[in-house]
């Protein structure tokens, strides 16, 4: 399968050179992307394990922030390559609302790119759930057509149908973080019975935690023994 998709990325790379769509340049190969923005991304280096919120001080040893000290979120580990600046917010926003699938694939190698380095493989990557009325109006899940490339790339399932959104939630981005809480409360059911012990939960952007903490709580209460969130930026 994987001789397939290289054969393919390479026909692809002849007649669609890789074009990077922050700049226009050349892109690397079977990316996007090229090398000078590529370095330019901010890097989530320095960060809470469990939530990816950014350290004041840097530490060469996994540490937890405050909030997640005193309030353990639902969640085991978050993975979040980057800090949500201006070039992923061009990509995630031009995707999440301008419909350009190729952010999604770019955004998804990014992710994955960082994953292959430092997570242990989950059993299943289950996307961030959109309302059924949310996903006609939009026509997509952001969070599935990342989790797609990443998918691919790492070798783990796709789950699509264990989990649902209850109710559809008005957008979070305008709320403080204890509004995002209670708008998102119990907004998430397991629908399926769910077998696996390792569950990676997928969406493109991470600010609070309010919303993977709900799913991962219902996914919790389901038998799922280990939940960590995959995310392309931090904010």
């Amino acid at each position: 399968m994987n001789l397939v998709y290289n054969w393919l990325d390479i026909i692809q790379d002849y007649l669609l050179p890789p074009t990077c769509l922050l700049c226009g340049n050349p892109g690397m190969p079977h990316r996007d992307l090229c090398q000078p923005c590529h370095q330019q991304l901010p890097r989530n280096t320095q960060c809470c394990y469990q939530c990816a919120d950014r350290l004041p001080t840097p530490s060469s040893a996994p540490m937890l922030c405050g909030r997640c000290l005193s309030q353990r979120p639902a969640f085991d580990e978050t993975y979040a390559p980057f800090v949500y600046g201006d070039s992923l917010r061009y990509l995630v926003m031009g995707l999440k609302f301008g419909a350009q699938y190729k952010n999604a694939r770019l955004l998804g190698h990014l992710l994955a790119g960082h994953l292959q380095k430092t997570a242990e493989k989950p059993e299943l990557i289950l996307p961030v759930p959109l309302h059924n009325s949310r996903y006609r109006q939009r026509g997509f899940n952001q969070a599935i057509e990342i989790a797609r490339t990443v998918s691919k790339e790492i070798q783990v399932p796709l789950d699509l149908h264990t989990c649902r959104r209850r109710h559809d939630t008005p957008h979070q981005s305008n709320l403080t973080a204890k509004q995002r809480r209670k708008n998102i409360k119990n907004a998430f059911a397991v629908v399926k019975p769910i077998t696996v012990r390792h569950v990676a939960v997928l969406d493109d952007v991470m600010t609070t935690g309010s919303t993977v903490h709900e799913l991962a709580k219902v996914l919790k209460k389901a038998g799922v023994a280990r939940v960590d969130v995959w995310v392309c930026a931090r904010a």
